[in-house]
């Protein structure tokens, strides 16, 4: 019998490019309050709103939106012209109405494991736009399943890896973040993929598990060599 029957992708930035449009986004914050805060600052700010904010609105693009809004209010001490506010409620709609970009290599690694294993594709933040972004991808047809959460902890894995062919200890979680996608899947006995990405959120830092089921590639191209060595 297979080790690996089970395997699970991130999509933001493991499959399509997220992170980019929020920094040109936060480039584009801090060009209309550059009266009022430092752009290291106002990052700062913007984390810590961000940060408080996760367990209200969740992760995504209406939250950080949200966030920036609280932010902007802040900084200028309730003076913030309404022309910002706008402009910032506009940043947010361009966000959510940006083409999906696939990543190099994507298509092709989810091709070539979805035969012989039963694949998922887990993935966080605001459910409308999670499924705008995956039909744009034209990847959904090569998923068994879709899991689009509230947020990436081990119960969040234990419950979906549970009911799919072989459970936890046959299954793979495959992602950018040690914190969500990585750690998470090693603490329930799964193996987990890290695949790096040139952009990171500060709050999806963590540090490498010390797991022997723990891989770290260099991109996708190098996925379906790592499946058949594990079997």
């Amino acid at each position: 019998m297979k080790k690996l029957r089970t395997i699970g992708f991130d999509a933001d930035d493991t499959l399509w490019h997220n992170e980019r449009f929020f920094h040109l986004t936060q480039q584009r914050f801090a060009e209309l309050l550059r009266d009022y805060a430092e752009p290291e600052h106002l990052d700062a700010r913007l984390l810590d709103a961000e940060r408080r904010n996760i367990g209200h609105y969740g992760f995504g693009v209406k939250g950080f939106t949200l966030s920036m809004i609280e932010t902007a209010i802040d900084v200028t001490d309730g003076k913030v012209p309404a022309s910002v506010i706008s402009q910032l409620l506009e940043a947010g709609r361009d966000m959510l109405d940006h083409p999906m970009e696939i990543l190099p290599h994507a298509r092709e690694a989810v091709e070539a494991v979805c035969g012989g294993h039963h694949l998922v594709l887990i993935t966080k933040g605001d459910l409308l736009h999670q499924e705008r972004k995956l039909a744009q991808s034209g990847l959904g047809e090569l998923f068994d399943a879709v899991e689009i959460v509230s947020d990436k902890v081990p119960a969040t894995y234990a419950r979906i890896f549970e009911t799919k062919p072989g459970g936890a200890e046959a299954a793979m979680m495959v992602g950018n973040s040690m914190k969500s996608d990585v750690r998470p899947a090693i603490e329930i006995g799964s193996w987990g993929v890290f695949v790096p990405h040139d952009l990171a959120w500060d709050l999806e830092h963590a540090e490498p598990p010390l797991s022997p089921r723990f891989h770290t590639l260099n991109d996708l191209s190098e996925l379906a060599d790592l499946v058949a060595q594990i079997g």
